[in-house]
């Protein structure tokens, strides 16, 4: 018989080792057809030159042709489990997707091996009894050897079954947190917030304790600690840190955030502030909002760190925080806050009204309270106020009426400097006016960008980063 036909076969394996390394960027199924096509071509042509995989080459008088037989023979084995791994690889992924990987090598490997098996059966006509009784052996021999190597393999195995955590999940494993990268035969990679790789053997991760942040993907916890003297009653601080709690309007409503006793020490206590934001990207921007709010409303309780002193009165020290009254002088200040009226207020009262002129500028001295605007149909809460932040100031400028209405959420105070007072200032400091037209800017600009969804280039400052946080 001629030797065309082997030489052809020879050519199809290349051509198949071929088209699988160039056409990477081909979809994954172009790339399954194709080898299964090659693969039904190779099998017509060893029919046509008489081999049959079953059965030693029929050529034992020439030497040549008997070893290129023989290799195809074997080649043919190896071929159809290829194939087979790669049928099996492309179905298991159109089902269970990228996690499929690890079983698909495992599965593979088996394949190959019965394969190894076959060819050396029914091509080599070697005793497979005995060579299996030698194969057990070593296996044992290899299997002690390479113990830890294989309980990383079962273990994950066990990990791509039962799906404590999944590709691009967020986990902890063993102390270590990052995100899921790849699970593959021996480990799992994560890429920690610090942009290193850790890789964490599957051994490891099977026994250890797996926190998996990504679920429930719509919820995710935040946390701030803070250590207070000692000797502030726990009570008002827990009231200002609750208020804190609540002027956080980033917190999802449906799971209430609470603050509680930490630790007690001798010079110190420790208050823990829990909650539960959407997106676990915005959890840092929460937290520092978190800090930021505990320590204005400490700060309006009287609380105070290192043994200081305040050195001025609560309506002095407000005129120091809020940024518009940075315009004046410290003469002018000093002037202003003995003129500051305190008006106490209560939970859910109205403070100014929306379309309200308002007769006076009111800074917040302690308490929280919503801002919320009108969107053509109804009021939208749009941001949360606390202490050292200023309202009514449309009607400061212009006689305006307010684009807003100021509800309280908690009970608290706030100082009024009448409009004739201020109007004085006014006059006498263009500073301070530009500062409160800056300010009204930037709340329209809010409120365009609540109701007409239009993202405003604004600089975030003060009340205005609170309430695009």
């Amino acid at each position: 018989m001629d030797a065309h036909p082997l030489l052809l076969a020879g050519a199809l394996i290349l051509l198949d080792l071929a088209l699988w390394q160039y056409l990477g960027p081909l979809k994954r199924s172009v790339r399954t057809v194709l080898r299964v096509l090659v693969f039904l071509l190779f099998c017509r042509v060893m029919i046509a030159a008489g081999i049959s995989p079953l059965q030693p080459p029929p050529w034992p008088e020439d030497a040549v042709r008997n070893l290129l037989a023989t290799v195809l023979g074997i080649g043919w084995w190896l071929f159809a489990a290829r194939t087979l791994t790669v049928i099996l690889g492309h179905g298991l992924t159109s089902r269970v997707g990228q996690n499929a990987r690890l079983l698909h090598d495992v599965m593979g490997a088996l394949i190959f091996l019965m394969a190894i098996v076959g060819a050396a059966a029914y091509v080599l006509q070697l005793p497979v009894k005995g060579l299996l009784a030698t194969s057990g052996a070593m296996a044992i021999i290899i299997g002690l050897a390479v113990q830890s190597t294989l309980s990383d393999l079962f273990s994950g195995i066990v990990i791509n079954t039962t799906k404590p955590y999944q590709l691009d999940d967020w986990v902890s494993i063993d102390g270590v947190e990052g995100k899921v990268l790849e699970i593959d035969w021996r480990s799992t990679h994560l890429q920690t917030e610090s942009g290193s790789v850790a890789v964490v053997p599957n051994a490891l991760a099977a026994k250890a304790k797996i926190l998996n942040h990504s679920r429930p993907g719509a919820i995710h916890g935040v946390s701030v600690t803070l250590a207070v003297p000692s000797g502030v009653a726990p009570r008002l601080v827990l009231d200002a840190l609750d208020k804190a709690l609540q002027g956080t309007q980033a917190l999802l409503p449906g799971h209430a955030p609470k603050v509680s006793i930490k630790s007690a020490q001798l010079e110190f206590n420790e208050y823990e502030l829990k909650g539960f934001v959407a997106s676990r990207s915005g959890r840092s921007n929460v937290r520092n909002l978190m800090f930021d709010l505990a320590h204005r409303h400490l700060e309006a309780a009287g609380v105070t760190w290192g043994g200081a002193v305040q050195a001025w009165s609560r309506q002095r020290q407000l005129l120091e925080e809020a940024r518009v009254m940075r315009a004046l002088s410290v003469e002018e200040r000093d002037r202003l806050a003995e003129a500051m009226t305190p008006v106490d207020f209560q939970a859910n009262q109205v403070l100014l009204a929306f379309d309200e002129v308002a007769d006076g500028l009111m800074i917040i001295a302690t308490g929280v309270v919503s801002v919320a605007i009108h969107d053509g149909e109804r009021m939208v809460e749009a941001g949360r106020m606390g202490p050292g932040e200023v309202m009514g100031e449309e009607g400061i400028l212009a006689d305006g009426r307010s684009r807003g209405q100021f509800r309280s959420l908690t009970s608290g105070r706030l100082f009024r400097i009448e409009k004739a007072l201020l109007g004085e200032q006014l006059q006498h400091s263009s500073d301070l006016l530009m500062a409160l037209d800056k300010l009204q800017h930037q709340r329209e600009g809010i409120r365009e960008t609540v109701v007409l969804k239009k993202p405003q280039p604004v600089k975030k400052h003060g009340f205005l980063r609170r309430l695009l946080s």
